[in-house]
């Protein structure tokens, strides 16, 4: 036995030694491999580092990196759509590649290109490492494509001949041509610029005369062709201003859209982007032959506005049944209209509901001339609602409350659906029975979804507001710790936190990196009809 224990002995410890060795070894393997300048790829995306970084902007003409942290939800819902890009453009053989950095581990590259939240894609072009371009497309797999393709090459197509010129018109709904005397003059340029970013439409130019005397056309001008609504929409260059790319793009946008939108699934994203400040709404029943005829009178009132009234069909009964909530109605207030303020959400409704193009024409008109008064939401108080510990306000109501000279009033504005009001709902309750007692402090709530106040704008949940007494209708809003105790200080501090002495302490890293977009923070938000 002592012999046998003898000769294993040094067996086995050559063999911890051996593993050692090894792991020694693939220790300064994976030093080497990071100390490397090598690009590695994983699905078609190149592994970028501290190290490889510049051998990448050097072998590719595009490059567009995305910036991410492993941890981060909006990286992990990016990644299938950004490798599907990825692959596409490998597979095309496209001069355009896509990288992607881990920013918490090559912190000297998230420092470098200041990156403070995640995803973060910039292009980087010919090699210019200081002045990389932010990513403005859209972030699917075909947006990626499209944006960098449009960047690979030409970003519009040149039309020699009539014959060429027609087919390439008639090649898609949306298509836009510009028609310039010198391709290399500074309004074709500013074209070449919009055409870069505009990927959702297809661009060509034309300079042969034979194409402007075909389309009707005697000076520089953009034409929008569409295979609704209107044919040919002309945008001539002003000849002293020359081509503004923003108001070009603008009215590209504006004009992009029908003349009259139905609200679905797959027009409510071009409906909230379009940036037009005030949209008209035809709410009606579909199934109802009588109340789709009201679309006539609704579509005749329509061109006068365009740009700064986009006009929207909404199906009670179909995809917009979601959004009737929030206009207080139910399917059986069709057929109705409403018009709605985008930069506010205010809403406006005619007197009675009147559908011919005139009525219409003269409603519009005398709420852009700030002559009609909005249409503010209020849910009935319940009948406790001045007995609860915390005082449950309504539009009606709210006046009567939230200014009374005598009192201080905390109003937290909630939505019902909003998990952060939801978590903090038991702290306002406990705040309420602790003040309820004191004659000078309201503690009160109010659902921002069913109730609309004329001054008052909520944009988050939850919000909240501390009204003073006195006089002067003063508003604070709070936004310093959700707790009880916080709450309270601010309170008997007369609407405002006492200061405290300030408290040092190390942070680990230098890292200040977080999801984007920012909503994830501490309020939540949403898009509205």
């Amino acid at each position: 036995l002592v012999l046998s224990l003898a000769w294993l002995g040094p067996a086995l410890g050559d063999e911890e030694k051996d593993e050692e060795v090894v792991a020694e070894e693939e220790k300064e393997k994976e030093e080497d491999e990071v100390l490397s300048d090598e690009i590695k790829e994983e699905d078609n995306v190149l592994v970028l580092h501290e190290h490889n970084f510049a051998r990448a902007l050097s072998e590719h003409q595009l490059l567009l990196v995305e910036f991410y942290a492993p941890w981060c939800g909006h990286c992990q819902h990016l990644a299938p759509a950004y490798t599907q890009a990825a692959t596409q453009l490998r597979n095309e053989s496209s001069l355009a590649r896509l990288g992607k950095v881990d920013a918490t581990a090559q912190t000297a590259l998230a420092n470098e290109f200041n990156i403070t939240s995640y995803p973060t894609l910039k292009l980087f072009r010919n090699g210019n490492r200081t002045h990389p371009l932010p990513y403005t497309g859209i972030t699917d797999t075909q947006g990626i494509v499209r944006w960098m393709q449009r960047r690979a090459g030409p970003s519009a197509t040149l039309l020699h001949d009539i014959d060429t010129a027609n087919t390439f018109a008639n090649s898609q709904d949306l298509v836009v041509i510009g028609f310039f005397k010198d391709l290399k003059g500074k309004a074709a340029q500013a074209f070449y610029e919009v055409a870069v970013e505009m990927v959702d439409m297809l661009f060509g130019v034309a300079e042969a005369a034979e194409l402007f005397q075909a389309y009707g056309l005697s000076v520089d001008t953009v034409c929008l062709f569409k295979k609704f609504d209107e044919r040919q929409t002309n945008f001539p260059v002003d000849p002293t201003r020359g081509l503004d790319t923003a108001e070009i793009t603008r009215l590209l946008r504006v004009h992009s859209l029908r003349l009259v939108m139905e609200f679905n699934k797959e027009t409510s994203n071009q409906i909230f982007s379009s940036k037009i400040p005030h949209h008209m709404l035809l709410f009606l029943n579909k199934s109802s032959s009588e109340q789709l005829a009201l679309q006539d009178g609704f579509k005749s009132a329509a061109s006068t506005f365009r740009g700064e009234v986009l006009f929207v069909v909404v199906d009670v009964n179909g995809y917009g049944a979601d959004v009737l909530s929030f206009f207080g109605m139910t399917p059986a207030d069709a057929p109705t209209l409403r018009l709605v303020k985008m930069e506010n959400n205010r809403k406006y409704q005619m007197e009675q509901d009147s559908f011919s193009d005139t009525a219409i024409h003269t409603f519009i008109q005398a709420v852009l001339d700030g002559k009609v008064k909005p249409h503010l939401l209020s849910a009935e108080p319940p009948e406790d609602w001045d007995t609860r510990p915390v005082k449950v306000l309504v539009g009606k109501t709210f006046e009567q409350v939230a200014f009374d000279e005598t009192k201080n009033v905390f109003v937290k504005f909630y939505a019902p659906w909003c998990s952060h009001c939801q978590a903090m709902a038991p702290a306002w309750e406990e705040l309420g029975e602790r003040y309820k007692d004191r004659e000078d402090i309201v503690i009160a709530e109010m659902d921002a979804t069913a109730n609309e106040l004329e001054n008052i704008t909520i944009h988050g949940f939850p919000t909240l507001h501390y009204f003073p007494a006195g006089q002067g209708r003063k508003m604070v809003e709070y936004k310093s710790a959700r707790d009880v105790e916080t709450f309270s200080k601010f309170l008997e501090n007369g609407g405002m936190l006492p200061v405290e002495p300030p408290v040092v302490t190390k942070t680990p890293g230098n890292s200040t990196g977080k999801e984007d977009p920012s909503v994830l923070g501490t309020d939540e938000t949403r898009d509205e009809l």
